[in-house]
């Protein structure tokens, strides 16, 4: 069983590295060719940054197929081993957050070689090396503390349901949500600074484009995203009464108020037909098929790596195999989210009144532009990873020229 499971982790690798390969392969051919949507220039250096990111990520993708080998074969074990406390909650917090922080500590040269090697040279990093670390420690801290406290919960209902699996979905589902719904409260605590929307014409013309659909906010809020990354965003965060939206500094810098409200009518689009709802849906879908699938696995398993089937080790399989269930519900997902992204492009152009399809066009090229996103892709690379249309075929479907746009 155990030859099984490594077996399956070494298919989804390979299939992964496989896409990225010809994401890659597919990418060198295109940017030597015509430019598309993009000057020459920039062209050829959003196809340069795709290469360099794909080949980031198949170094990652190895170095994380290593760590799975050995994890399986002796780390589970080991720390089953090392790590003491008479108080089994706490035994079993220690093990899987050690689990964690290791895995961690090991992703960290990579999160900084994208930041200050990658980012910085194309032009996107803005923030400092000591930023970076303290961002980096508020990340770890905030892991230690809420993980624990998730940890705990799964721990209690192993312990005292035998339908740990359904009861822990449910759990962790709950989780989600109220994730969503602190989100912009927790980066705006711990990360960026929100501040009112100043601009009283533009606030006014926002709120009156959110009225149209029925959206209720507790405001408009600027981020001060500048100070890390060079990057154009916006979102819209929350439930309820809670909502907000969060507008990049960038984004009101490098967009005229016809496409930034462009842009808002296309995020509206997506709360008018319950995108978000669907989302929730869709990996709540996941979470279950994950408890299900590990709620249920042989006991042979446990045998094999010498483990008994301690709460722990049920953690930190889920773990290591979640980024295969992801992998494989990411087309299923795509396919939705593309659907849903061509309607929210529909409703954003219609919102935007006369002329409402090229404003929200020319966003979508300097979106392109500033984020240096190349607007081709393999179909395979497409299918496994992309949540939104190629931005050509969305301009396609806006019925926009694509020279013109």
């Amino acid at each position: 069983m155990l030859m099984t499971v490594i077996t399956i982790y070494t298919l989804f690798v390979l299939v992964s590295i496989y896409t990225s390969v010809m994401q890659i392969g597919f990418v060198n051919d295109a940017k030597r060719k015509e430019a598309v949507l993009l000057g020459a220039a920039d062209f050829l250096k959003a196809g340069n940054y795709t290469v360099t990111k794909e080949k980031l990520s198949i170094v990652s993708s190895f170095v994380d197929y290593l760590m799975f080998i050995a994890w399986m074969g002796f780390g589970i074990s080991y720390l089953s081993n090392n790590v003491f406390f008479e108080n089994e909650a706490i035994l079993n917090i220690a093990v899987v957050l050690s689990f964690v922080v290791i895995n961690s500590i090991l992703s960290l040269p990579f999160g900084y070689y994208e930041k200050f090697v990658l980012d910085e040279k194309y032009g996107f990093n803005k923030s400092s090396m000591g930023q970076w670390i303290k961002d980096t420690l508020i990340s770890f801290a905030m892991t230690l503390v809420l993980g624990s406290l998730v940890i705990w919960g799964i721990y209690l209902i192993i312990t005292n349901f035998s339908l740990w699996w359904l009861w822990s979905f449910v759990f962790i589902f709950a989780v989600v949500i109220l994730i969503n719904m602190l989100y912009p409260a927790f980066r705006a605590m711990f990360f960026d600074k929100l501040t009112p929307l100043k601009d009283e014409e533009l606030d006014g013309e926002i709120k009156t484009l959110m009225d149209k659909t029925g959206f209720v906010s507790s405001g408009v809020f600027i981020s001060d995203a500048s100070k890390r990354d060079a990057r154009l965003n916006a979102y819209f965060g929350g439930f309820g009464k809670a909502k907000r939206v969060v507008l990049f500094d960038t984004l009101i810098e490098k967009l005229t108020t016809k496409e930034l409200l462009a842009v808002l009518g296309h995020e509206l689009g997506h709360f008018a037909h319950g995108d978000i709802y669907k989302n929730i849906a869709l990996v709540g879908a996941m979470l279950f098929a994950m408890f299900g699938i590990f709620g249920n696995l042989p006991d042979s398993l446990y045998l094999e790596m010498g483990i008994s089937q301690e709460p722990y080790l049920l953690m930190i399989l889920l773990m290591l195999f979640m980024p295969i269930l992801g992998f494989v519900m990411m087309p299923i997902m795509g396919i939705v989210s593309r659907h849903n992204e061509y309607e929210a492009d529909k409703m954003g152009s219609e919102l935007g009144g006369a002329g409402g399809a090229i404003e929200l066009a020319n966003a979508l090229k300097k979106l392109v532009t500033e984020n240096k996103s190349f607007p081709l892709s393999h179909p395979l690379y497409i299918f496994f990873h992309y949540t939104h249309p190629p931005v050509l075929e969305r301009l396609k479907e806006l019925g926009v020229d694509i020279q013109k746009a």
